[in-house]
């Protein structure tokens, strides 16, 4: 478990998280609105040294960002509620960059086969402070969750 206390501290585990991205590592990001899914997105893309704006692809569904150390594909499949087959997904999640999916389990049998869930968590007493827990599917999955742990831990 991770505890952020504020948003520059999201952006900050979200930078390391894209520091320690590997290409086809996918990334879920479960939480309710107001989390910190895109916060922590934007930090993923200054990991991966993006400097374009990161946006909420709430209804563009995929937004991809090329110039970074790897490709960054940002999903958002919240309102996706058929069609995931016809989205290409495989080739994404299986592809040379990192794939941050926002909403994922919507993609119910689409899901990557290995991935490493963000369950971001808000404080019921303090509006800033979010709880993360890491929960890996797969060996490439328990591989970025070490490097994100490591990586969290030399910088605490």
């Amino acid at each position: 478990m991770i505890t952020l206390v504020d948003t520059a501290a999201t952006e900050k585990l979200g930078k390391m998280i894209g520091e320690a991205a590997t290409p086809s590592d996918n990334l879920v990001l479960t939480g309710d609105l107001g989390a910190g899914k895109t916060t922590l997105t934007k930090g993923i893309a200054l990991g991966l040294g993006i400097d374009q704006m990161i946006k909420s692809p709430t209804y563009t569904i995929i937004r991809e960002y090329q110039q970074g150390s790897l490709p960054l594909y940002h999903m958002d499949v919240y309102r996706i509620e058929s069609g995931a087959d016809d989205l290409g997904l495989d080739d994404y999640f299986e592809g040379d960059g990192l794939s941050v999916i926002e909403w994922g389990k919507q993609l119910g049998e689409y899901m990557p086969e290995d991935y490493l869930e963000l369950v971001l968590s808000k404080d019921d007493q303090d509006e800033n402070l979010r709880r993360v827990s890491l929960n890996a599917n797969g060996k490439q999955a328990e591989d970025f969750k070490a490097r994100i742990l490591e990586a969290w831990s030399a910088n605490e």
